[in-house]
């Protein structure tokens, strides 16, 4: 069974950036992986996926143009680059992987996904 661990989280002001990791406990050659946010009192949602490939990515409208997934499987790391960061994007932040490769298409959707790193905390102030 695969472990992620998420870590970059942080407190920063409006306008700041963050760089999340997520390190996985094994290869991520082939898996399909994405970060997720929950906010309190708030549904979880899919911020940015991304193919096995790393060719392909989805991104939520409210981040789009602000944040960037990417991966380096050699590492078995995926990243998150936070910029312009706004009090809207508090929330915890979750690494998700799944075996299961999507070559074609990045999954958005949580069920898909079965294994989830403990999250990390980020916390933008205005």
């Amino acid at each position: 069974q695969a472990q992620l661990v998420e870590s970059g989280g942080g407190a920063v002001q409006a306008g700041g950036s963050l760089r999340l990791s997520c390190v996985a406990s094994v290869d991520t050659g082939n898996f399909c992986m994405g970060w997720f946010r929950q906010a309190p009192g708030k549904e979880r949602e899919a911020v940015a996926t991304i193919t096995s490939s790393g060719s392909r990515t989805y991104y939520s409208d409210s981040v789009k143009g602000r944040f960037t997934i990417s991966r380096d499987d050699v590492k078995r790391t995926l990243y998150l680059q936070m910029l312009s960061l706004e009090p809207e994007d508090t929330a915890m932040y979750y690494c998700a992987a799944d075996s299961v490769p999507c070559m074609v298409e990045p999954i958005s959707e949580g069920l898909n996904y079965a294994t989830w790193g403990q999250g990390t905390q980020v916390t933008v102030s205005s």
